[in-house]
């Protein structure tokens, strides 16, 4: 299910592009549920929900439609002669927004009809292939919710899936039960399988659900062979993964630059930021309390004298100044230009080379880990990088280097270690402390007392408590594997933003 959230729901921001068109089955059967418990509906509403609120805060390009099917009317541009009827097209293709999230919470309601999932397939069908004509998308998808109870005409099931592999269209299916039948341990199946169905809880799935399935497995295995059951997700499964918001992906800026070794020794490089602090984007504009309009609210800052009038002062006509015991010391714009460090410009120059062992961990410094390669274009280049980086390897050494970033940075003092991985070799960048940034802090003694000498009892408690939290464990073949993947954990402060 991870692969799927990830195909599904971290769409890059940084390639072209894609369409995704939500099929949501709101007819009156996907209101019916047991007693004290979650009908499908106010499930696939929350599925849709979640993932327009990922969309919304990737801050991609992708475009998101919705189509509802089981609507008390009917509005696609198909609808002629009594066919696709009850099939309602809500929000045709754009970018995700807060009034689309809006008009799920409050326009999307359960509907009084049925409608066939088929004929609403074909409906988004048609919808993104009118609606994508001309543009360049990446990638078509169409996501269909359903409890797949209703009566389906699998006459033209055929021709529907020539028609997606035609255009190219990729296809899911999110379910109240899991495809398999079978409760997985990963959290996949709702309950115990199709015996617990939606259809008749507790009395398995009825004869349309049981039709309906048969009719989606044949439609992913022809689609993607054995690998399309794949695509075939449950509701509970979606909202734990969707619970979790998608980092913003970033497209890579390349800081292209020269590494130098003395006067006479220079390499082309271009450096990737690997690892950098995320800031909140703080993009909330102040409006007005009744109109909500942000013209309608004017800023004005006046500066005035500390006498009795406050008398008003023109910007241009003040300056900086600093407090220095009980006088102001004026210090203007002259002052401050004249007081800056003048930078040469880009630099990354390394000024010797030490081991390895002797830069401690607790010295790394800054915000950021910069991977430097040799350009793709510059063979040389990539020779005279890799010989470097072999012979830091080799010797278990780094290269103390001078960075600055462009001509409005202040210089840093840094370390280049070699980095060989099995598809690439680069250096790691990470600045390092100058003598003003170290902290030296004295402390007394601790007192040998035997008092406060711990017990073999106290020990070993405290060595099992470490045990239990022990963060890398044993595989089948006794390797060490490290379970703390910081890729996976999220920052809660972007989680309690973005769920507000």
């Amino acid at each position: 299910m991870l692969r799927c959230c990830v195909r599904l729901m971290d769409l890059k921001g940084g390639k072209p592009k894609s369409a995704l068109v939500l099929c949501m089955d709101v007819g009156f059967s996907m209101s019916n549920s047991e007693p004290g418990q979650e009908p499908p509906f106010e499930q696939a509403k929350k599925v849709i929900q979640k993932f327009v609120q990922r969309q919304v805060f990737a801050e991609n390009k992708d475009e998101v439609g919705l189509v509802l099917f089981g609507t008390d009317g009917t509005k696609n541009r198909l609808a002629e002669g009594g066919q696709y009827e009850n099939i309602t097209v809500h929000r045709h293709l754009m970018m995700p927004d807060f009034e689309l999230l809006e008009e799920i919470a409050s326009e999307v309601q359960p509907g009084g009809q049925q409608a066939d999932w088929l004929d609403a397939l074909v409906v988004c069908m048609d919808l993104l292939k009118d609606e994508t004509m001309g543009k360049k998308f990446e990638r078509l998808n169409i996501v269909l919710l359903t409890d797949l109870n209703v009566q389906t005409s699998e006459d033209q099931l055929d021709i529907i899936i020539q028609n997606l592999k035609k255009a190219g269209i990729t296809l899911q299916f999110f379910l109240p039960f899991p495809v398999d039948g079978e409760d997985r341990a990963d959290g996949r199946g709702d309950g115990p399988g199709p015996s617990a169905g939606p259809g008749r809880p507790g009395k398995g799935l009825n004869r349309q659900q049981t039709q309906g399935l048969e009719m989606v497995k044949q439609i992913m295995t022809s689609l993607e062979e054995e690998e399309g059951l794949e695509e075939v997700y449950t509701f509970s499964d979606a909202l734990e993964k969707l619970s979790i918001f998608k980092r913003i992906d970033r497209r890579p800026m390349a800081w292209p630059c020269q590494l130098t070794i003395g006067s006479s020794l220079t390499i082309r490089i271009v450096g990737y930021k690997a690892v950098t602090e995320e800031k909140v984007k703080k993009s909330w504009a102040i409006v007005e309390a009744q109109s909500h309009q942000r013209d309608d609210v004017k800023r004005e800052t006046v500066y005035c004298l500390n006498d009795d009038n406050e008398t008003e002062v023109q910007k241009d006509d003040t300056i900086q100044g600093f407090r220095y015991g009980s006088d102001i010391v004026p210090f203007s714009k002259v002052d401050e230009d004249q007081m800056k460090y003048k930078s040469d410009g880009k630099c990354f120059s390394v000024l010797g080379f030490t081991k390895q062992e002797l830069i401690h961990r607790h010295q790394f410094m800054g915000t950021q880990v910069v991977k430097v390669f040799a350009p793709r274009d510059d063979e040389h280049a990539a020779v005279a990088l890799s010989a470097l980086i072999h012979a830091l390897d080799s010797l278990k050494m780094a290269a103390i280097v001078r960075y600055a970033y462009d001509r409005r940075s202040n210089p840093q003092v840094g370390a280049a270690f070699p980095c060989i991985k099995e598809k690439y070799e680069c250096l790691l960048y990470v600045q390092l402390p100058f003598m003003e940034d170290l902290r030296q802090f004295t402390f007394p003694v601790l007192e040998n007392n035997k008092k406060f000498t711990p017990s073999e009892s106290q020990l070993s408690a405290v060595d099992a408590l470490i045990d239990s939290m022990m963060l890398v464990e044993k595989d089948e073949d006794g390797e060490s594997v490290d379970i703390l993947k910081v890729k996976h954990i999220p920052n809660p402060q972007f989680q309690r933003l973005f769920q507000a």
